[in-house]
């Protein structure tokens, strides 16, 4: 630590200390600046540090440190008011209310102390003069704590009412205060309505909008509001993750995951805080954390995830079963500890209450990626016999119901025939029977069940129906051709398909067993086309379509209300299709494919339509017809419902939000890819398919302006996108969100890395642009976090690009934030690398006129107007910055004849501004009147009324038809007007009024 050797080096000191991330480090170190303080021998100093000391132990988990430095600044007051200047003064009196909280978070301390303080509080506020507004929601925070309801009312009412005055909360923790108390009355509109303006941003504070954000939560959920909770989730957490101090507010994002099916997002936020299982510095928050602890613990228990292991305490592996009784036990020791302080049960029973909790969603997914807890062993369901009782189905209602399925092609047909197969275990069966049963297990066993078809076959056979035997063998051929040998399948079927052709004409067979061959002799055609490396060979797509056109031949006409029939047609139609599309008609190909999905809806079979709804919206996305494309996607979600897998439903939303969000609708879009990215962890995809996913929902949430809630999802996306899977075009794009949602977030070095990692990987790209856009933003994010010369660095590295790029307007606009930078940086190198201030200026000087000489070159060899244009526009604005830039660099304590001489330039500078925006007209009012202000203000600076006067003028004149013209639209160019004309007024008032002096 750097030696304390004066007032000046303790206050800079307290003052760096404070920016540190809270906890126990930024408290120590106030602890040696408070004996640093002690040796200088002043009492204002001891006073600061002691000041300094209290707050950062506030802000963190240590609250319960906080009365030792208080009892001393007390003692220092009462015993030398004088000691304290006016901001100490202020401050003793402002951590009143801080040590009022304080005892209620500590039942150690009694009930009567906690009483008496507040009385001394109200006292001494009274003798300072405050209002009792601080006193009075001092004495509310007693009452609700306690359980008093009826006195908390009462100061409730008695803190709104009392005048608020210089020790009053800031407006933002008032409201939170105030909605917090309406939530825990069940009035949950009211409180969010108290809530929203620190919600909405217009107040705010170090803790607020956070807690607010927090508090939120529930009462959303409660009202029936989960989009917007996730959004506050996504948000808030971002704002409290990093603060100590914030445990109780890190409990109601906990209770949240809890309460919305993201038990795995929960494990994930008890992991990243392992201190606040054991921190004792505020029983209170810790109180409040280990009930959502608990609620979270007993939810995965319910689910059948009680031996899971879970993040807990240090020393030990946990349980969520072992975590949920040991944080029960801890939880309820302290309640009881606070409720004997206290003298009622209150304290107790709202920790039971919150304990208790059910879910308020059953799923709500949040976009962030969350490693699920695995599913728990499930015990296959005993087989149903006569011992469990009349209320089991017996082998005939199995039987026919399993027959209804597989008869109507409806979904778990496979399933039901395997539950015949149990009961049926040591029973007598036909041979029909027993053929179905044998077919339905082949089928459930996929490629391995070719001998199981066969077996099935025999039994068919032996059943009498020699045309379903055939038609069994088929379907054993097709499973052949799933393991990849065609040519093997193609020999199996070979005779089947002689053979039924022959037993149908003469009789012997029906159209659906016939159909049946048919149908596996093109499907395994087919998957010949499917399997084909490179373009598919002619001789398979005729001989493919064939196959499919025969089986068409047979059952068209013929299907009646046999929805197998039925089902014949349609998958012939999507077979069609596909050839279609393969020969090259895309557009042929996406109407039989619409054909072939209406005819399986139509059959009351719409969960087969999803596939073919799916390919007729890639061949629509194709053939530009987005409505098409939109439709089908929609169709497809529709009409798989429960039946699709969570892999087909995650494609479908992340298509369906490309689409969407490609007709402007960022919205919806944004709905459909926070879809996708759950299904897609559902299936097992998330490090692949659903990093995408979230990649497509941070850019969508970019669109609507959802700053915290993308650099959430973008971040987690980032955490699984790779060049080798995603590309390295994704991992740009996803920082350069990144990138900009840090800006807005106000995170300016965080956002200066995301943006140099995405110029970095964009620098060995052929084409430029990107590289040198990314260099220019991470130096603007460089500057305004305020690493000058770093920024200087960033600027000039974009500036050299944008110049091999011939891009003139990026040039120019890099040089000039040199020159500002450059300005900045006037007081010497330890701000940025200049040597002093005469360097500084005149290394600002030399890049602005640069960019001026720049933008003339360039307006040389323009080729087009629209060029020229814009050339002019920007050299209108170098002009502009360049006068700006001449007027600030006059040092204060300069001599009248330097400063005046820094006018005069600016002034010339600003009238050449002037000049060529009028010769653009109308094309360049805002900022030709703009610019002409300036130079009035400068010609009144430099003793020149009329002149002022007259530019004062000319800017009213310039807009005295604005708002009368019919195509004047107002909105932000009113604005502009309202600006400029008030400016102008008030230009001409003080020239009048300064040439009247003259006189």
């Amino acid at each position: 630590m750097t030696a304390i050797t004066d007032f000046d080096s303790l206050r800079r000191a307290m003052a760096e200390n404070g920016e540190q991330p809270e906890g126990p480090a930024r408290n120590a170190r106030a602890e040696l600046l408070l004996a640093q303080a002690e040796k200088l021998n002043i009492p204002l100093a001891v006073i600061e540090a002691l000041g300094h000391q209290l707050k950062v132990y506030n802000y963190s988990s240590e609250k319960d440190r906080m009365f030792v430095p208080f009892a001393r600044l007390l003692r220092m007051w009462d015993e030398r008011p004088e000691d304290f200047d006016a901001h100490e003064t202020h401050s003793l009196h402002w951590v009143f209310k801080w040590m009022s909280a304080g005892m209620l978070d500590q039942p150690h301390v009694p009930l009567a102390s906690v009483e008496k303080w507040l009385g001394e509080m109200e006292h001494r506020y009274r003798l300072a003069g405050h209002s009792e507004r601080a006193v009075r929601g001092a004495e509310f925070s007693v009452a609700a704590h306690v359980g008093d309801e009826e006195r908390a009312e009462r100061a409730f009412a008695a803190w709104l009412a009392a005048d608020r005055d210089s020790m009053a909360d800031c407006h933002a923790c008032e409201l939170q205060g105030q909605g917090w108390w309406r939530a825990e009355q069940g009035r949950d509109a009211e409180a969010l309505e108290l809530w929203a303006p620190v919600l909405e941003g217009a107040y705010t504070c170090a803790h607020e909008p956070h807690a607010a954000l927090a508090s939120s939560l529930v009462p959303l959920l409660r009202l029936g509001r989960p989009e917007e909770a996730r959004a506050h989730h996504l948000r808030g957490f971002r704002l409290v993750r990093a603060m100590e101090s914030m445990r109780g507010a890190y409990a109601d994002h906990v209770e949240f995951c809890a309460l919305t099916g993201n038990e795995a997002r929960g494990l994930e936020l008890l992991a990243e805080r392992p201190a606040y299982f054991t921190d004792k510095g505020q029983p209170r928050s810790r109180l409040d954390f280990l009930s959502v602890v608990v609620l979270l613990m007993e939810r995965l228990s319910a689910l059948g995830l009680g031996g899971q292991q879970v993040p807990g305490p240090a020393g030990r592996e946990w349980t969520a079963a072992e975590l949920a009784v040991h944080a029960r036990g801890e939880a309820l020791a302290l309640a009881a500890r606070f409720d004997e302080r206290n003298g009622t049960s209150h304290i107790s029973e709202r920790a039971r209450a919150r304990m208790a909790q059910e879910p308020l969603v059953e799923r709500l997914p949040l976009g962030v990626r969350a490693v699920r807890p695995p599913a728990p062993a499930v015990a296959p369901p005993a087989p149903p016999t006569a011992a469990q009782g009349s209320d089991a189905p017996d082998l005939a209602a199995l039987l026919a119901e399993a027959r209804r399925l597989s008869d109507t092609l409806q979904p778990h047909a496979v399933e039901a025939w395997a539950a015949v197969a149990v009961a049926a275990e040591g029973a007598e069966l036909a041979a029909r029977d027993r053929a179905e049963i044998a077919d339905h297990r082949a089928m459930g066993l996929g490629p391995e069940g070719a001998e199981t078809f066969e077996q099935a076959a025999g039994l068919y056979a032996e059943a009498g129906d020699p045309g379903e035997a055939l038609a069994a063998r088929a379907r054993g051929a097709y499973v052949r051709a799933l393991d990849g040998d065609i040519d093997e399948a193609l020999a199996a079927v070979a005779e089947p398909y002689d053979r039924v052709l022959a037993l149908y004409a003469e009789g012997g067979t029906e159209v659906r067993q016939a159909a049946g061959v048919l149908m596996g002799r093109a499907r395994i055609l087919m998957r010949r086309v499917h399997e084909a490396e490179g373009p598919v060979a002619e001789r398979a797509l005729t001989e493919a379509e064939r196959a499919v056109r025969e089986l068409l031949a047979l059952v068209e006409g013929r299907a009646g209300d046999d929805v197998r029939l039925v089902a014949r047609v349609a998958e012939g139609h999507a077979m069609l299709a596909e050839l279609t599309t393969r020969a090259g008609d895309a557009q042929a190909g996406a109407e039989l494919f619409a054909l072939a999905a209406a005819e399986f809806v139509g059959a009351g079979l719409p969960w087969f339509a999803v596939e073919y709804e799916a390919k007729l919206a890639g061949l629509a996305h194709h053939l530009g017809d987005m409505a098409e494309a939109e439709r089908a996607l929609r169709a497809a979600l529709e009409h798989g419902g429960r039946f699709l897998e969570p892999v087909g439903r995650a494609q479908l939303h992340l298509q369906l939000a490309e689409v969407v969000g490609g007709r402007g609708e960022a919205g919806e879009a944004a709905e459909h890819a926070l879809e996708a990215a759950h299904w897609a962890d559902e299936a097992g995809e998330g490090p692949a398919f659903g990093a995408w996913a979230r990649h497509q929902l941070g850019g969508f949430l970019v669109r609507q302006g959802r700053w915290a809630e993308a650099a959430e999802v973008l971040e987690s996306a980032l955490t699984d996108l790779s060049a080798e899977t995603h590309g390295d075009g994704a991992l740009v794009q996803t920082q350069w969100w990144l990138g900009d949602c840090l800006s807005e977030l106000g995170e300016h070095r965080d956002a200066a890395e995301r943006r140099l990692q995405a110029a970095e990987t964009a620098r060995h790209w052929p084409e430029q642009h990107d590289h040198a856009t990314l260099a220019h933003l991470a130096a603007e994010s460089l500057g305004q976090a305020g690493l000058h010369a770093e920024a200087d660095r960033a600027y000039a590295r974009a500036g050299d690009l944008w110049r091999s790029l011939g891009n003139v307007h990026g040039l120019v606009r890099s040089l000039r934030a040199r020159a500002w930078l450059a300005l900045r940086t006037k007081d010497g190198p330890e701000n940025g690398g200049h040597d002093g201030t005469e360097q500084g200026i005149d290394a600002a000087r030399e890049l602005m006129a640069g960019a001026v000489g720049e933008c003339a070159d360039a307006l040389e060899t323009a080729d087009d107007e629209e060029t020229r244009l814009r050339l002019v526009l920007e050299l209108g604005h170098t002009h502009r910055q360049f006068g700006d830039l001449l007027a600030r660099s006059a040092a204060e304590d300069a001599d009248d004849d330097s400063i005046r001489a820094a006018m005069e330039e600016a002034l010339s500078q600003m009238s050449q501004a002037v000049a060529v925006f009028v010769s653009l007209g109308d094309a360049a009012l805002a900022p030709r009147t703009g610019a002409e202000l300036a130079a009035g203000w400068l010609e009144a600076d430099l003793g020149r009324p009329s002149r002022a006067a007259a530019r004062a003028r000319a800017v009213l004149r310039a807009y005295a038809d604005a708002g009368s013209d019919p195509d004047f639209e107002g909105g932000d160019e009113e604005t502009t007007v309202r600006a400029r004309r008030a400016e102008a007024e008030q230009l001409l008032q003080a020239a009048e009024e300064a040439a009247t002096e003259q006189r």
